[in-house]
């Protein structure tokens, strides 16, 4: 057997599929979309609508396609070397695990006030549905379920029927969304990147400043998902065995003895699986462009007109008017039913994923976590952490859902998200290629397109986290002067 054919059967990449076949593989998108649709379109979107109408309609354009580079460009990296985005990341120049650090830190964090904030959503409309349990006590439930789930593993049974309940509710936004839909002259206005000003009904109310920006950052910070949900999606690439991922698993770096004696051949394979990829990753980018400005386009055309803000008091009850609007009071229990479903499912989905990146950070900062525990050691001990947190986060902050929503949206999905497309242009345009044979290197070096998406990311989240961020954290934590 000669040598370049060996390589390729060491690596076992299969081939992609063409034309039609490729709707058979597709599947990651479908992971992202559980696990997005959630606190950041239910609640957040229709909130901003509600607000500031559908002139803010660029922020969930722009949110949204700037990040779709960072995953798509991550994933392409995962395709191609077979390894994800955390071991991308600590291969970055500089002291030593330096970003895989930042990463560990800065995302357990999130991902503490992220299920928590979830678990205090889930319990505010499971209360909406039955008033005679206390709110907190909802949320703990809420909680324990979706930590029983995720630890048991049957997630993937109960994500069919749930996925029903998300559908009924995207369906039904997306239905009111195009009964209220703007006419050609608003829609246009609302591309145009226009800062409106909030209204005076507004700023009168509950959690409601005076600056645009406290409404906006979250828009952006939740649109695509943040840092986490980026990371994921080459998790679930892995999970779906794309080019060189292909019967690897999750936790291992790359085979980089492989990569660098990589045949022309089995690049061409693995190149192959590129345009799976970008029909999977647009697809994710198309539903959360649709889904999340449904729901701001039905808050601004069902709430705005009314004067009604979903706050902290009564944010299930405003939000079950959207639909209650639409089709009475059997409307407005549906939209409650299926609002608690997609906040519970979501937290699920977090539950799913968080771990992994932990697990990861932890193997590469701390190697004696990873030699002392085994993965699913590692991923209920992530698991107990994140119950007890959101015990704590529900019974001392359960009273302020948005406020939590809106902090953990800033903290996750656009501090570091500036940080991460500058790490993914890195590991795509300069660490790939040195990891690949030269002739490889030549089959799968990245096209312009790249580079350019993720310095338009890159300088927009720099530019937020700059100007906007300190300042609407300041007024969120009511320490602003």
């Amino acid at each position: 057997m000669a040598k370049d054919d060996k390589q390729a059967s060491d690596l076992n990449v299969p081939t992609a599929p063409k034309g039609l076949g490729i709707l058979l593989v597709v599947g990651p998108s479908m992971v992202w979309a559980a696990e997005y649709i959630g606190s950041g379109e239910v609640i957040i979107a229709t909130r901003t609508g509600a607000i500031l109408g559908t002139a803010v309609l660029w922020a969930v354009v722009l949110g949204v396609f700037l990040k779709f580079w960072i995953g798509v460009a991550g994933a392409r990296y995962t395709v191609c070397t077979g390894e994800g985005m955390v071991d991308m990341f600590d291969r970055m120049p500089g002291p030593r695990h330096w970003v895989v650090w930042i990463v560990l830190v800065v995302q357990l964090f999130c991902a503490v006030m992220s299920t928590g904030a979830l678990a205090t959503s889930s319990g505010v409309f499971m209360h909406s549905l039955v008033p005679c349990i206390d709110m907190r006590l909802c949320g703990l439930f809420a909680a324990l379920f979706a930590v029983t789930v995720a630890w048991s593993g049957v997630f993937d049974v109960l994500k069919i029927f749930m996925s029903l309940f998300v559908l009924i509710i995207v369906v039904g936004a997306m239905y009111i969304a195009c009964h209220v839909f703007p006419s050609f002259a608003e829609l246009a206005a609302g591309l145009t990147g226009r800062l409106p000003p909030v209204p005076e009904w507004a700023s009168t109310m509950d959690n409601v400043e005076d600056s645009a920006w406290q409404e906006i950052l979250p828009v952006l910070g939740w649109g695509a998902g943040g840092f986490a949900s980026q990371v994921w999606y080459t998790y679930w690439v892995i999970g779906a065995g794309y080019g060189a991922t292909a019967g690897r698993g999750y936790g291992k770096p790359a085979d980089l003895a492989g990569l660098h004696t990589m045949s022309r051949e089995t690049a061409q394979r693995i190149k192959g699986w590129c345009h799976p990829l970008y029909v999977d990753s647009s697809l994710a980018m198309v539903l959360g462009v649709l889904v999340t400005g449904a729901f701001l386009v039905a808050g601004a055309g069902i709430l705005r007109p009314e004067h009604l803000v979903p706050e902290n008091r009564n944010m299930a009850e405003v939000l079950s008017e959207v639909f209650a609007r639409r089709w009475d009071r059997l409307g407005g229990f549906v939209f409650k039913l299926c609002g608690a479903v997609a906040m519970v499912s979501t937290l699920m989905g977090q539950l799913a994923g968080w771990p992994r990146l932990l697990a990861d950070s932890c193997r590469i900062c701390i190697p004696g976590f990873n030699t002392r525990l085994a993965w699913k050691q590692q991923f209920h001990l992530f698991l107990i952490l994140f119950f007890c947190t959101s015990v704590l986060i529900v019974c001392l902050l359960g009273k302020e859902p948005i406020s939590l929503l809106k902090i953990s949206s800033i903290l996750e999905g656009i501090l570091l998200i500036a940080l991460q497309a500058a790490a993914v242009a890195f590991g795509l345009f300069v660490v790939m290629p040195r990891m690949l044979s030269k002739e490889a290197g030549r089959v799968l070096r990245p096209g312009w397109v790249f580079a350019v998406g993720l310095l338009g990311t890159l300088v927009f989240y720099g530019y937020l986290c700059v100007t906007q961020v300190p300042q609407v954290l300041l007024e969120i934590l009511g320490l602003a002067g």
